[in-house]
């Protein structure tokens, strides 16, 4: 899943990375294998709205790893 690569807009190339971890409240026990494969299917279907890539995706029993490739923009 993972590749480095630039985006090139009309005015800019960039190669923007984050790395995001979100834990569960209480660092309580929730993901399990079906958790994991309906949020990878979710996560898969966010690029076609925005121009954020999911780069990697990983989770452990009581949080989860995003490395998430993006595009700088004006607020």
């Amino acid at each position: 899943m993972w590749k480095s690569e630039y985006i090139h807009k009309s005015h800019n190339v960039s190669i923007l990375f984050y790395h995001l971890v979100f834990s569960t409240e209480y660092r309580r026990i929730v993901f399990y294998k079906f958790v994991d494969e309906s949020l990878v299917s979710v996560c898969e279907s966010i690029p076609m709205c925005y121009e954020v890539h999911f780069l990697e995706i990983g989770t452990d029993k009581n949080h989860i790893h995003f490395l998430v490739q993006s595009v700088p923009s004006k607020v």
